[in-house]
């Protein structure tokens, strides 16, 4: 699958699974802006990330444990796309 193509079902997921129809469309997020905290536009928050490793999981049989290092792979569109690349390569 192309970058770009990831990159937007991705968001796509995100905006779906995540509950954000109201607050944002998948257009509106940047691929390098944080996805979680107070300087985000899409305000992920800890429920967010476990509904995220689901989507990764299910979506692109990725599995993201619960460590610091699994966590900084779930900063922004980029830092997901990289690590599900990253995981498909080995």
């Amino acid at each position: 699958m192309e970058l770009d193509a990831i990159k937007k079902q991705l968001k796509q997921l995100i905006i779906v699974e995540c509950d954000k129809e109201d607050d944002l469309s998948w257009e509106d997020i940047e691929d390098d802006e944080p996805l979680f905290g107070k300087k985000s536009n899409v305000g992920l928050d800890s429920l967010d990330a476990l509904q995220l490793a689901l989507v990764l999981k299910e979506h692109f049989g990725i599995k993201v444990e619960g460590s610091k290092e699994s966590r900084k792979h779930l900063h922004s569109i980029s830092s997901i796309v990289d690590y599900i690349q990253s995981v498909k390569q080995s």
